[in-house]
Parts: structure tokens; sequence; C-alpha cells
């Protein structure tokens, strides 16, 4: 009788041990999965973070791409400077019967109404700015429209001052500040330079030089003469000068009767059989 409560005591002890170890094995089956499945939530988030991520730098580089100004087309070159004249002569068989329009002190009054007389006409021209013309926001208004309609913006210094009578210091003030306004204004630097009264030092030379410009002067002018101050007057000069030549350079300025013949000048240019050169096919590197 003893023996066999000795023995069901043991059997007791023993199913009383093997219920704890399933209790216990099962307790941590249990928080084993919940940390399996809080991993698993953690991994899902951080995933969903990552992809939200990924689209938001997807979006910020399409918006840079959206935002690259498109690369300028290359313009063939087709005439180079002859400083002889201060003309053009052609590369190749470009046109040796054409000629470029330039207009000075701009944009002074008129050359807004300059510019949109040669946009009707097709005629391009290089318009060289003053920078006491552009010391207000509506002058440099004025620039921008004028480039937006295609015509290229020169540099004519800040002051129009005689280059020889400055020092460097001031030599390079007149000629770099200005194209710095430039470029802030129309986005880029001028590609060409005429000094005032076509008056150059070897300062300034090696400036225009540095700065990527190619200088020049004229072949031909007369609207600041008295005797041109007129329409008529100062069309038929244009049109029927001696020094009319094939690739000649000819030099105007924003007045009132220069704007007044514009239209006229390039139609009797044009029934001389002369076209006129665009600024975009001169190469400005001089060899």
């Amino acid at each position: 009788m003893k023996k066999s409560f000795q023995m069901l005591t043991v059997i007791v002890i023993m199913l009383l041990a093997a219920c704890s170890t399933d209790a216990n094995s099962n307790a941590e089956e249990s928080t084993s999965n919940k940390e399996k499945e809080v991993t698993a939530n953690e991994e899902t988030e951080s995933s969903e973070g990552d992809k939200e991520d990924n689209k938001e730098e997807n979006n910020k580089e399409d918006e840079n791409i959206e935002e690259e100004p498109e690369a300028k087309e290359k313009v063939e070159k087709k005439y180079t400077l002859n400083p002889a004249f201060w003309g053009f002569e052609p590369i190749g068989e470009a046109k040796s019967d054409a000629v470029l329009l330039t207009i000075d002190d701009a944009p002074d009054e008129h050359a807004v109404e300059m510019a949109k007389t040669l946009k009707e006409l097709d005629a391009p021209a290089i318009f060289f700015v003053n920078g006491h013309f552009m010391d207000t926001e509506e002058e440099k208004a004025k620039v921008k429209e004028i480039h937006d309609m295609g015509f290229e913006i020169g540099n004519h210094t800040m002051t129009h001052s005689d280059l020889k009578s400055l020092s460097e210091e001031k030599q390079r003030e007149e000629i770099v500040k200005l194209n710095d306004m430039i470029e802030e204004v129309i986005g880029e630097r001028p590609t060409f330079f005429r000094a005032p009264f076509g008056s150059n030092t070897d300062f300034s030379k090696a400036l225009v030089k540095e700065e990527g410009m190619l200088l020049m002067n004229w072949t031909y002018g007369y609207d600041w003469n008295k005797e041109y101050q007129n329409k008529a007057a100062i069309t038929d000069i244009m049109v029927n000068s001696p020094l009319l030549q094939d690739g000649a350079n000819l030099l105007m300025h924003d007045r009132d009767w220069t704007a007044a013949g514009l239209s006229d000048i390039v139609k009797g240019l044009r029934d001389k059989g002369y076209s006129m050169i665009d600024p975009e096919t001169i190469d400005t590197e001089l060899k």
C-alpha cells in the first residue's frame, strides 16, 4: 500500500512537470510569434517608407530634368571678320553679297521700335547697348525684349567713354561690368564688342579677347552727322554710299531719324541684291 502511494506520487509529479514544460514552450512560442509579427510589420513599414523616399527622389530628379535649359544648336559659321575694312568675308560657299546691320547706343528711345521693324522684315542685326541705358528695370526689360525677338546684344561700354582717356582699371569696369549686367538680364554674356568712337587700347583689346568677344568697328555710318539727320537723307546715304560693298559692316544708332528710315534702308539694300548677315553665323575666334 505504501509502495502504491509512492508510485502514484511519482506519476503525479511527472505529469505536473510535463504540463509545466508544455506551458513554458507554448509561452515561448507565442512570444516568438509576436516578435516575428512586430519585426515583419517594421520591415513592411520600412519598405513602404523607402518606396516613398525613392518616389520623392525620383520626382525631384524629374523636376531637375525639366528645369534644365535646352542646349543651343550649333550654327554653321559662314563669315569671318576682315579688320582691313571691318567687314566680313564669306567662308566656303556663303553669300558674298551680304552686309551686317548694327544699332549702337541702345536702348535709348527707339531700339525696341527698331527691333520690331527688323523683325517684321526678317532682318537680323546686333544691338550694341550702353550701361547707362540699362540702369532701370524698365530699360533692362527693353534689352530683354530685343533679345527675346532674336537679336544679338553687344557690349558698347557702361558710360560711352573714350577708352583711351581711362585707366586700365576703369576700362575693365566699362567692359566687364556691362557684360555682367547683360548676362543678368538675358542669361548670356555678349559675343560682340564695339568701343565708343571706335577708340580701343591695347588693354581693352586684350580684355575683350579674354572675355570671349569679337572686337569690331564699322565700314561706314552717317546718322550722327547733321546733314543726315532726317529720314530721306539717312536712307539715301546708307543705301547709296560709295563705301557700300560686299560684307560691309553698317553702323546706325538709336535715333528717331534712323528709326524712321530703317525699313526703307533694309528694302533699299535688298533691292541692290544684298542680304543681311546673321550675327550667329560670324566666326568670333580671330585666327
